[in-house]
């Protein structure tokens, strides 16, 4: 029986051959199919690779391979877009709250959803299309892949835009819940960019927070 299960090991680690090329980059079950084309039931060794742990499924027909170094942040991007990684995980992301962030949070262009996953959790907001393109940034790591995240500026103005019965009616309310709420240092305050602040106020909803924001910064 041992002998059975090494031999069985032996050969799916020769079958991942092909797949190893993938990094962590989330991939669809086409894709998949394409690279075990050599196979001749190519769908029922997705199965088996999925079942011995070497897959995880993200959702219906998406995966990413096991890995030591999977990104959440890149997993977000492909689980449901047009997305970038905003509000607690970005902030998070950039050291600028000290809590730890239980769900990756991203803003899209579609409706709102949510996903639970091996992984943990990924929720979506939805904003509008020319608030969506304002203050956004390809992170690139190792130069191996890339993933969208708000700068710290737009994502601190999705926290004040997208959070209900949130209301800020002065500068001092303002200045409270970000070194309050949500625990961000002033010596990171002070690198919010205002032009940033500016065009949400433009595009977004809740301009009159917004515009007590950018008189905090302006102090």
């Amino acid at each position: 029986m041992q002998i059975s299960l090494s031999l069985q090991k032996i050969h799916l680690e020769r079958k991942m051959i092909n797949l190893n090329s993938l990094n962590n980059i989330p991939i669809n079950s086409d894709v998949l199919k394409a690279l075990l084309s050599n196979l001749k039931y190519p769908k029922n060794k997705i199965s088996d690779l999925e079942k011995a742990g070497e897959l995880i499924r993200l959702k219906k027909d998406l995966y990413v391979r096991k890995s030591n170094n999977i990104s959440k942040e890149l997993i977000a991007n492909h689980l449901y877009g047009v997305s970038y990684v905003s509000l607690e995980t970005a902030l998070s992301f950039y050291g600028m709250i000290p809590e730890r962030v239980h769900a990756i949070r991203s803003m899209t262009t579609k409706r709102a959803k949510s996903f639970k996953t091996p992984l943990g959790n990924f929720e979506y907001k939805t904003v509008s299309v020319d608030y969506f393109n304002i203050g956004i940034r390809q992170e690139i790591v190792e130069n191996q892949y890339a993933f969208l995240i708000a700068e710290p500026t737009k994502a601190v103005c999705d926290m004040i835009v997208t959070t209900p019965n949130l209301r800020l009616q002065s500068v001092k309310a303002m200045r409270n819940y970000l070194t309050k709420d949500l625990r961000i240092d002033f010596e990171d305050l002070e690198l919010l960019d205002k032009a940033i602040v500016k065009q949400c106020i433009n595009m977004g909803k809740k301009k009159g927070e917004l515009k007590y924001l950018l008189r905090f910064l302006e102090e």
